[in-house]
């Protein structure tokens, strides 16, 4: 009579072994000062310098890469992926004023293929490492049954640090206020099942379709990875008392600006003072979309908006000069909301 094993059940071990041997050098590549010990432990240990932290207080985000990967699915290739699930998180903690200490990152997949995972896994290292926070573990779940045996799921958790006095989360804004942007590189990992439905169901387009005004292929530039804000949020903030800052994620402009804005004030977006890349007037055109539910879906090319006060916006805008930082909007008495102008 033939036994039964874990691995006729459709679970590997020994794949998974060798996934952590192929993903050990890039989990090295992101070791900063306070980490301890290494991968492969039943948790990540970690020992935050405090010095000069009047109250220290941990700032935590958690987020995934949404149906972005099933663009990785159809093209094959799985190195980017991972920077999108670093900069969801990352960039929120960095929203609060936190600086991010760690990171760690759970796949779970219906067919554990080693060399797969060092992929994802390569990625992830590569956005901790723009981050600057160590990878300090993680957690691969092999699923069959559950999962397709092609595809899998991404999402990661981050932790930061900043000084209770120097939490940012907008209770020191004001009418007056001025809006300063950063360009996104695209999409970034949002409205991706409103993308894949216009682009996919609608015009039944390919991965490998050449988009002569995007000047790529669709699979390129539907996995052109988040950018990562952590480096400007500081330079920011070392520039000027910043009020409030906002990650532009899901719920597009619309929806995140706001968050940090103070009742009985509201935002005005100046929608002529930025350039958006051309995927958002292809995919506007494409799925013959409503303004409204553009800004309310995708970033429209600013990734990345800081409230600060009117006489600082020439330092801050000198000091991200190379992140393309520029003045979108100001905030105004009224309602809560955001009303774009032109």
């Amino acid at each position: 009579m033939q036994r039964d094993s874990y691995q006729q059940a459709g679970v590997d071990i020994a794949a998974g072994d060798r996934a952590v041997e192929l993903m050990r050098k890039a989990v090295a590549s992101t070791v900063t000062p306070g980490v301890l010990g290494d991968i492969g432990g039943f948790g990540g240990c970690f020992q935050p310098n405090l010095a000069g932290v009047a109250e220290p207080v941990l700032v935590a985000g958690t987020d995934g890469v949404g149906t972005k990967l099933k663009i990785a699915f159809m093209t094959g290739r799985h190195d980017t992926v991972g920077i999108d699930c670093v900069a969801m998180c990352a960039n929120d903690v960095a929203a609060m004023g936190a600086v991010p200490l760690f990171f760690l990152d759970y796949i779970a997949l219906g067919r554990l293929v080693p060399e797969r995972v060092a992929e994802i896994v390569g990625g992830v290292a590569a956005g901790c490492r723009q981050a600057h926070c160590a990878l300090v573990g993680g957690e691969t779940a092999e699923m069959p049954g559950f999962y397709p045996v092609e595809e899998y799921d991404l999402a990661g958790f981050c932790v930061g640090l900043v000084d209770r006095s120097h939490i940012v989360d907008g209770h020191t804004v004001h009418a007056g206020d001025v809006l300063v942007g950063l360009p996104s590189s695209g999409l970034h990992s949002n409205g991706f099942s409103l993308v894949r439905h216009i682009v996919f169901d609608q015009h039944h387009l390919d991965v490998g379709t050449y988009v002569p005004e995007l000047g790529r292929t669709v699979g390129e530039e539907l996995l052109e990875p988040t950018i990562i804000y952590v480096d400007a949020a500081a330079r920011a903030r070392a520039a000027a008392p910043v009020g409030g800052m906002a990650h532009i994620t899901g719920g597009g402009l619309l929806g995140n600006i706001p968050r940090v804005v103070p009742q009985g004030l509201r935002v005005e977006l100046d929608i002529r003072t930025w350039q958006a890349p051309p995927v958002f007037d292809w995919l506007t055109r494409l799925g013959k979309l409503e303004e409204q539910e553009c800004y309310q879906t995708f970033n429209m090319g600013l990734g990345f908006v800081f409230i600060v006060p009117e006489v600082s916006v020439d330092s801050v805008c000198r000091n991200l000069a190379g992140d393309g930082a520029r003045a979108v909007g100001r905030i105004v008495p009224g309602d809560p909301g955001v009303e774009l102008c032109r």
